[in-house]
């Protein structure tokens, strides 16, 4: 599977059916070449463009399906969800 079509599904937490989002990036081991986390975006401030933003960085092993169209995982949302500065290079 390639990453564009991994952007193309939709992240569904099975413990309460939340929708998390779509995949926005992966971290990979550089080694083995293997998938380590899926990183969806969060909610921002204003439109994600000023201040802090957040974003889900979901475990591989949280996985439990990747279907046609969406990603089911297995994660307690506060301990998948973090924040990260936005930079602009001004």
């Amino acid at each position: 599977m390639r990453i564009c079509e991994l952007r193309q599904k939709e992240v569904i937490n099975i413990r309460d059916c939340q929708r998390i989002g779509y995949v926005m990036d992966i971290d990979m081991d550089p080694v083995t070449g293997r998938v380590c986390q899926l990183i969806v975006p969060g909610q921002g401030k204003i439109c994600g463009l000023f201040g802090r933003d957040t974003e889900y960085v979901i475990g591989w092993k949280c996985v439990r399906q990747i279907g046609a169209d969406i990603i089911l995982v297995d994660v307690c949302i506060e301990e998948v969800l973090r924040e990260c500065e936005i930079k602009k290079n001004c």
